[in-house]
């Protein structure tokens, strides 16, 4: 039976250990907190401090800064990056390759589509179509 762990090196030559996540093998960091309904496929990659609620899908390849807040339901599609600091609201859809700055706020129910980038401390609150609204 193989280990349930990694550890990786980061740029400041700190090693930090993350675990296999039972919902799709993604890598969690030690600190971040992780609901064990959500999903994180192989691939994806949790920071410390990242705190992901019941229900949150977060496709392959995604990766999720330290102290993001990623509200229930949450899907974020493959290849997406969350920045540090950032808060996507409840049943929110993130697309792929979507970048979403630090800080960044992203209003429950939004649609973010593909290859979109979300400035750093950016609010942005669309419809379910993804029609931005005043924010």
């Amino acid at each position: 039976m193989g280990k349930n762990y990694v550890d990786i090196e980061n740029d400041h030559g700190e090693t930090l250990r993350y675990r296999k996540h039972s919902n799709g093998r993604g890598l969690i960091a030690h600190g971040a907190k992780v609901h064990p309904t959500a999903v994180v496929e192989a691939g994806a990659y949790i920071e410390p401090g990242a705190k992901i609620a019941a229900g949150v899908h977060v496709g392959r390849g995604v990766w999720v800064e330290s102290d993001a807040v990623i509200g229930p339901e949450v899907e974020i599609a493959p290849h997406a990056h969350i920045g540090s600091g950032a808060a996507i609201g409840g049943r929110a859809k993130i697309g792929v390759r979507t970048q979403v700055g630090a800080g960044a706020r992203i209003t429950g129910g939004s649609l973010i589509g593909d290859d979109q980038t979300i400035g750093d401390g950016e609010t942005v609150a669309t419809d379910p179509r993804g029609l931005h609204l005043a924010a």
